[in-house]
């Protein structure tokens, strides 16, 4: 700390009096930047924010010691730099690098946070803006709508460290501290929106910079049968009479919004300022779905097939699309979603596909039916099965026995005149035929006279009850052997547990028991409807299981040719998705418009034209899609010039004299990597100063060649007018070099190849 200085002010002067009193006296030079501290009577030391007050305003009293702080050449404030920053600062002393080229260091899932920043970093007009110190002047303290001025320094101190050419990387804990203070979703290390961040951290840098200081009530308008462009030109002045910052210099435009009644056809138009485009990409209407079928026939394996079914199709759609492969009618197939050995979900055909997840198992059921001949007939009734084995619970005197679900369940059908216990175990015997070995004659006596001393209802072999089959051949096993038949019955007409003959505790090679649907208990212990469906469970004593049935069999499955098939994704242009962005659409229930004319809300049509493009546009890929069930990234390639993106075609608002105001040049790209569930978030941006892309990857920053800019992963793209790149070029003297190429690639260099 220098030599104190003393000096007096009225209790009307300003504190910036104060502040040029003290660069005078401390010999500051202009391009110094520096601010003011005040000691209070606790002894610790406050920020003089707002210069623009009185000395009365800020509390000052005489004989009050005020310090005054100037900015290192690194870009830090020396009362900012943290004690284990120390020797870092050191090390990066001597460091002296390409302005700009500094990277952000990953506080722990930060990467979205460090994408937005440099791409914003990168936008030459607006940090020429904080490194001129033109902000200073601008800072708006008062505004209830902005942060104090606390969002706009903590990102100037960003901007100048990073151009200060002394950093190889920064680390941002103030910035995400304060953006944390201020937006809560961001408090914390978890995962965030790129975009979402880049739309708060504009939206608080323009209020904080908002040179409005009194916003100004202002009535909305409608066209009302006026031209086009005075309707407009008074729009964008009543939106600058309240928002009038560098960032609306910089990013706002204005759209013209169409709104059509479907009724009485009145006509609304309105122009309405934005910041960026979210555009949506073209969107396939096909899906990719892998199931497996499981047909009745027990010697075929479980198979894999990949089909493509509508989007927006049901659960016939799938059926359809399977029966193609299998030539299995669509009417004998059953859908179910299992998970963790038992059916989460069994499918009516009615249902939409949408409430089934790319993550679910799927499987699909051949079933059989009778087709009602005469009055008489009775059709065949479907039974969900489930595998149980027992297994010795972990009591001290294990004298209790619990049962665990294993395998793939079933879906099998039985004639209705045959449901008996003993006739649905011979039927389930020859479905699992193919992984669980049939028992000698002597097993099958053994197993039986031990059940008879159990229990003495059960019948001998050779006395099981009418209808049931004792040689497992097709044509006395049932439907489930794979005879194929008519249309299934509808589940919910099958007879409850009440109907059943008495069942079997115990015989030949498993037991067999009702259960509810998560198969954990006996349906028999419920007073439930005895018209609900009936879950049988097939439980193995774990000796019988180990010796007759089969895992390595059970699990196996063949995949289908047809699982080789990839639906290729088309790679779209930027134009597309614009010109989607302009096409006229409806509008949803869920966000009627009242029509002023007929007094009632309307799903009336509507449609977005571009009137004024900023200087610098930022357009959002919406590879994000959100619905009620489902939830996915659209990695389609998108296809983005790097130079000469033309809007002249989507700008209502013409100036023929001036075409290079419709055409922009790319200056920065934030990728996304990943899924929904993770992912990470880098940066492709043009340095201002040197003409030269690199790809920012938090505190890693290497050179990259344009060809690798255009990928997948291509998420936020920023684009500079070209009027405003040549403006902001400076004019080379004669005897200077020339000038490097606005976002060129320069001719030598070492690249990273990050495809």
């Amino acid at each position: 700390m220098g030599t104190p200085h003393s000096a007096q002010f009225s209790q009307i002067d300003s504190i910036d009096l104060v502040l040029r009193t003290a660069r005078e006296k401390f010999l500051v030079r202009p391009e110094k930047e520096t601010r003011l501290w005040v000691k209070n009577s606790q002894g610790s030391f406050e920020r003089l924010c707002n210069t623009r007050v009185t000395v009365l305003d800020a509390a000052l009293k005489s004989g009050q010691l005020v310090v005054m702080e100037s900015r290192s050449k690194d870009g830090t404030w020396p009362s900012a730099q943290p004690q284990a920053g120390n020797k870092a600062s050191k090390e990066d002393e001597d460091f002296q690098g390409q302005p700009g080229i500094c990277g952000l260091t990953n506080l722990g899932n930060t990467c979205f946070m460090n994408s937005a920043l440099q791409c914003l970093s990168n936008v030459p007009q607006l940090t020429e803006y904080f490194l001129k110190n033109r902000y200073l002047e601008e800072l708006n303290f008062c505004n209830p709508l902005g942060m104090k001025g606390e969002i706009a320094e903590a990102y100037a101190d960003l901007v100048k460290q990073a151009w200060s050419g002394n950093h190889h990387s920064i680390v941002p804990q103030v910035f995400k501290t304060k953006v944390g203070h201020f937006a809560s979703q961001f408090l914390g290390y978890q995962q965030h929106d790129s975009q979402e961040l880049l739309s708060f951290l504009l939206d608080g840098l323009h209020e904080d910079l908002n040179r409005i200081k009194k916003k100004e009530y202002v009535e909305l308008c409608d066209a009302a049968g006026r031209p086009d462009h005075e309707v407009a030109q008074e729009a964008w002045q009543n939106h600058k009479r309240r928002n009038d910052s560098v960032i609306v210099d910089t990013f706002h435009g204005l759209f013209k919004s169409t709104l059509v009644c479907p009724d009485c056809g009145n006509v609304s138009v309105t122009f309405d300022p934005f910041c960026y485009l979210s555009v949506p990409l073209p969107v396939s209407h096909k899906r990719v779905m892998e199931v497996f079928f499981v047909s009745m026939d027990p010697r075929r394996k479980p198979e894999q097939h990949r089909l493509v079914v509508p989007k927006k199709g049901k659960i016939s759609d799938l059926c359809v699309a399977l029966a193609k492969h299998t030539g299995v009618s669509p009417e004998r197939m059953m859908v179910a979603d299992v998970f963790s050995h038992r059916f989460y979900k069994i499918y009516q055909l009615e249902e939409s596909l949408s409430g089934i997840l790319d993550r679910d198992d799927i499987f699909i059921y051949e079933v059989s039916g009778r087709s009602a001949i005469c009055e008489n007939s009775k059709e065949d009734v479907v039974l969900p099965i489930y595998l149980r084995e027992r297994t010795p619970a972990r009591d001290y005197n294990n004298s209790y026995y619990g049962l665990m679900l294993f395998g793939h369940p079933l879906l099998v059908s039985v004639p209705r005149d045959r449901l008996s216990w003993d006739s649905l175990y011979h039927i389930l015997l020859y479905r699992l035929s193919r992984y669980v070995t049939r028992p000698s004659m002597d097993d099958e006596d053994d197993g039986n006279e031990k059940g008879e001393e159990e229990d003495g209802h059960i019948p001998k072999p050779g006395h099981v009850a009418a209808g049931s089959s004792q040689n497992l051949g097709p044509e006395q096993a049932g439907p489930s052997s794979g005879v194929p038949g008519g249309r299934r019955a509808p589940v919910n007409n099958s007879p409850g547990p009440s109907h059943w003959p008495p069942r079997a505790r115990r015989k030949h090679l498993f037991t067999l028991q009702t259960v509810n649907s998560n198969g954990t208990s006996d349906r028999s212990n419920f007073n439930e409807d005895t018209h609900a469906q009936p879950y049988i469970a097939i439980d193995w004593e774990p000796e019988m299981k180990k010796r007759y049935y089969n895992e390595v069999e059970a699990e196996g499955y063949v995949k289908h040719d047809c699982v080789g098939y990839v639906l290729k994704k088309a790679p779209v242009r930027l134009r597309e998705c614009i010109e989607l962005f302009t096409n006229k659409e409806t509008l949803e229930k869920e966000n009627p418009w009242f029509c002023p004319s007929c007094k009632q809300q309307q799903l009336a049509t509507k449609k977005l034209d571009l009137w004024k493009l900023p200087e610098t546009l930022i357009i959002h890929l919406k590879r994000f899609s959100y619905s009620r069930f489902s939830r996915e990234k659209l990695d389609t390639l998108v296809e983005f010039p790097l130079r000469d993106l033309d809007f002249s075609e989507f700008v209502k608002a013409q100036n023929e004299s001036a075409s290079e105001v419709y055409k922009y040049d790319l200056i920065a790209v934030s990728n996304h990597y990943g899924g929904l569930r993770d992912g990470h978030y880098t940066t492709f941006a043009c340095n201002k100063d040197s003409g030269q892309w690199h790809y920012f990857d938090d505190s890693t920053v290497l050179p990259v060649n344009e060809n690798q800019i255009e990928s997948k992963a291509a998420y936020v793209l920023f684009y500079q007018r070209q009027d405003v790149a040549r403006r902001a070029q400076p004019q080379p003297d004669s005897s200077d070099p020339p000038a490097p190429p606005a976002c060129g690639q320069p001719p030598n260099s070492e690249f990273m190849d990050v495809n």
